[in-house]
């Protein structure tokens, strides 16, 4: 057995890796969403989106991190500039997903890859970072806001390509 640890994305955990979000979607957005956005990419097209991000991000920047424990991936993390209407380039980084399988959920994964985010992007030299969060996702919000997050005012919504079902995010913000 190896101790719980965090590190930057392996090439061939890219599969794991689409598998999880999937099931994060399916846990966390509303059935209809989540069966619309899911029933439009298939695992091998998001298995090739993080296998690409892994492999040749963007930017040097870029990130996909994993939590690793028991010999077996229990999270990961995607981070990068942040790319917000009022982010300041070089300055604002993003949380842009972050995933704790449900049955890897309160063995203090979850902190582990926070607190790995949080210093990769401030080893890159970024200043202030955000995420998006859906406003319905008490659990998460309590977790965020309890590691020194708070909200900033901005709030949105996303939808479906129907546009039949949304969800209203909000951003909160920590100095790094």
């Amino acid at each position: 057995m190896t101790d719980p640890t965090v590190r930057l994305a392996l090439p061939g955990e890219a599969e794991q890796i689409a598998a999880l979000q999937r099931r994060g979607w399916t846990q966390t957005l509303p059935p209809g969403l989540a069966a619309a956005v899911l029933g439009s990419v298939s695992l091998a097209a998001m298995t090739d989106a993080w296998r690409r991000a892994i492999l040749a991000p963007p930017l040097a920047e870029y990130r996909v991190l994993v939590a690793v424990g028991s010999g077996r991936l229990a999270g990961f993390a995607a981070i990068g500039p942040a790319d917000d209407p009022d982010a300041v380039a070089g300055r604002d980084a993003t949380i842009g997903e972050f995933v704790i399988d449900p049955r890897a959920q309160r063995q203090g994964h979850g902190s582990r890859l926070l607190n790995a985010a949080v210093d990769t992007l401030r080893a890159d030299r970024f200043v202030r970072a955000t995420w998006w969060l859906r406003t319905t996702d008490d659990a998460l919000r309590a977790f965020v806001l309890s590691s020194g997050w708070a909200a900033d005012g901005a709030h949105r919504e996303v939808a479906a390509e129907d546009g039949a079902e949304t969800v209203r995010l909000v951003r909160l913000h920590t100095a790094l």
